[in-house]
């Protein structure tokens, strides 16, 4: 960033700071929001959009050769009239990207003559193209995509510090995405007892990146198909150069016909298993001098001095109606060794002992013992290390939550089971690019620890967060000479991330 710029942003900062100073407005003749002089006149030369990140997003994409990688890979088109598949990939991930929560907002973007010009398109397909080139997917099609986008994603992992390759975590699970429709092949009524399809999602929790996803019929089971994207989630992740591979999923995904498997070729993991019989038996008669307390750590560190805590208002109201009340007590941890049916050999089981009250009003009714077990192949790691290890899988819910209702990439908007997974692959490619956005800006230099804080908050942002303040950014598009410039009209605390993105993305890739 040069002077001149850093410069204008210290002034813009400087500005907005003066304004919400509490000193500026006192003695106020009237409310804030007056509406004054307003009138409204459109420009007769300039263009202004609402994207301006969309720029550096086009960089991010073209320093990747994202566009080559799909075109090379995927083939859907014998003639490309004027559209190339990457022009369609692309088109569904940006719709996304600038605020559109379905295909028919690309109408929007198609009509905004500003935003064409900021992705120097002359024209982008329009809805109804846009699902008409969903149902032209088969299997081997979407395959291919994600594929592709695996491909690039080497890329970005190729550019990281040494110590990001120490050890993947790769996690599994399933989600249930509710569709209305009536006539969409391949829905089915779920154990939720809802309509819709059972899509399987199979992510790096490192860096929060959907490595897998899979739509499948809603009556599957969360398991169904896990074990093969798994292992395609391991082979990718030692191209990409990791040294410890780990996988992590519920109890519906400890298969036990592939651990053996798993174990023989050097991969690490942590299931969570059924309580079954024989298992609750097993841990009813171990000894008393087998247990140990799990202590869970504080969720954070208080920097202050600690504040006193408001009152429990919902404790308060299921005593008064004296609701049935469950209360955890204490948790205490043992193992022992186990062989499933389908294994050649044991593995640690590792049970999680809660002893709960359960409570009327002020009475406790009676105490209550629950198991939990995980199994793992881990044999130098604590048994709370490996319970708390396993609770950490609960962050793929969040993952899930955003690609649900922050990329919208679950809606299954059009009418078959491939079609929908193909919308998912394309419409998760907006999350992707977020996390490859964060990932690609190096934390180096002078800055380093600045610049690491920095990398790291734009790659934990929630969508909808990275999306207001690193897209949605008023400028004005100006075609000038051979550049096309976008100048920026507002400030926000991220336009310093978004300009140093900006210079990084500008630069070849480094091999």
């Amino acid at each position: 960033m040069n002077k001149k710029i850093a410069k204008q942003l210290r002034q813009r900062k400087q500005k907005i700071q003066n304004r919400l100073n509490k000193k500026s407005v006192q003695g106020a003749a009237g409310p804030m929001l007056n509406p004054g002089n307003i009138h409204y006149e459109i420009a007769d030369r300039s263009n202004g959009t609402l994207y301006g990140g969309m720029g550096a997003v086009q960089k991010l994409v073209k320093r990747l050769d994202l566009d080559a990688a799909i075109n090379k890979r995927l083939h859907i088109f014998k003639i490309h009239n004027p559209y190339y598949e990457s022009d369609h990939v692309l088109n569904i991930a940006y719709n996304i990207l600038c605020n559109g929560e379905c295909l028919e907002d690309i109408e929007r973007l198609r009509n905004d003559e500003a935003y064409l010009d900021a992705v120097n398109a002359i024209r982008i397909p329009d809805p109804t193209t846009a699902g008409d080139f969903c149902r032209r997917f088969d299997a081997g099609h979407v395959e291919a995509l994600q594929d592709a986008v695996n491909e690039v994603r080497l890329k970005v992992w190729n550019q990281q510090e040494p110590e990001f390759f120490n050890e993947a975590i790769i996690d599994a699970d399933g989600t249930i995405a509710e569709t209305t429709g009536e006539c969409k092949e391949g829905m089915d009524l779920s154990y939720k007892g809802v309509w819709g399809y059972h899509p399987l999602v199979i992510s790096l929790a490192n860096t929060n990146e959907p490595l897998f996803l899979a739509n499948r019929s809603g009556n599957s089971k969360s398991s169904d198909r896990a074990a093969g994207y798994l292992d395609k989630a391991v082979t990718l992740c030692r191209q990409g150069g990791f040294k410890k591979i780990r996988l992590r999923g519920d109890t519906d995904f400890s298969q036990t016909g592939y651990l053996d498997g798993w174990d023989n070729s050097g991969v690490k993991f942590v299931f969570g298993y059924m309580a079954m019989g024989n298992l609750v038996n097993i841990a009813e008669f171990l000894p008393e001098t087998a247990w140990e307390s799990l202590v869970r750590p504080a969720k954070y560190e208080v920097k202050t001095a600690p504040r006193q805590k408001p009152e429990n208002v919902k404790e308060r109201i299921v005593k008064e109606r004296e609701y049935k009340n469950i209360r955890l007590q204490s948790e205490q941890v043992a193992e022992f060794s186990y062989q499933p049916n389908k294994c050649k050999q044991s593995y640690r089981m590792i049970v999680l002992r809660k002893n709960l009250s359960v409570e009327k009003g002020e009475n406790v009714l009676f105490d209550d013992i629950r198991y939990f077990f995980y199994i793992s192949n881990d044999r130098k790691a604590t048994k709370a290390d490996i319970v708390r290890h396993a609770n950490k899988r609960c962050n793929q819910e969040n993952l899930i939550e955003q690609l649900k209702n922050g990329v919208n990439a679950m809606r299954m908007p059009v009418d078959t089971l491939t079609s929908n997974w193909a919308y998912m692959v394309m419409a998760s490619l907006a999350w992707n690019l977020k996390a490859w956005f964060a990932l690609s800006l190096p934390a180096t230099g002078r800055w380093q620890e600045k610049r690491r804080r920095q990398k790291n908050k734009v790659l934990r942002m929630e969508f909808k967060t990275f999306r207001n303040y690193l897209i949605m950014v008023p400028c004005q598009i100006v075609r000038t000479g051979r550049k096309l410039l976008f100048r920026l009209l507002g400030w926000n605390k991220y336009l310093e991330i978004l300009l140093r993105a900006v210079n990084i993305f500008s630069r070849p890739l480094r091999c």
